[in-house]
């Protein structure tokens, strides 16, 4: 992988963070300025409930923080784009789809189908 691709990386992965970041402070504000009363029980749980989907998402935003961190960190290392399990190069094509990712197409079927037979 050329110095260009992997500067491009880079930059999508660090606006990836920022954007993710910046629905986190959005969920806060809305969530500290929306503290309403319902009169009626139905309107309360709905607003639980998308309250709860909410909270999950971000959790899941958290999560992939960690990832997208990592995956930066692997740039500055020199390991970016270097599958982890057989320690050949990810296709460009991969990384641009899930630049996250720490295994080659084929590490990554193996390992799914270990967890299907696994019942995982």
């Amino acid at each position: 992988m050329n110095a260009h691709e992997i500067e491009s990386f880079r930059k999508h992965l660090n606006e990836m963070l920022q954007g993710i970041l910046q629905q986190g402070e959005d969920t806060l504000e809305d969530m500290s300025e929306h503290r309403e009363s319902y009169a009626d029980p139905a309107d309360r749980a709905s607003a639980e409930s998308d309250r709860t989907f909410t909270l999950r998402l971000r959790d899941r935003d958290r999560k992939l923080i960690k990832k997208i961190e990592e995956a930066l960190e692997r740039i500055e290392d020199g390991t970016f784009g270097i599958c982890e399990e057989c320690g050949k190069a990810i296709s460009i094509a991969r990384l641009k789809a899930r630049p996250m990712t720490t295994l080659c197409i084929n590490c990554k079927s193996h390992q799914e189908e270990e967890e299907r037979l696994r019942g995982d």
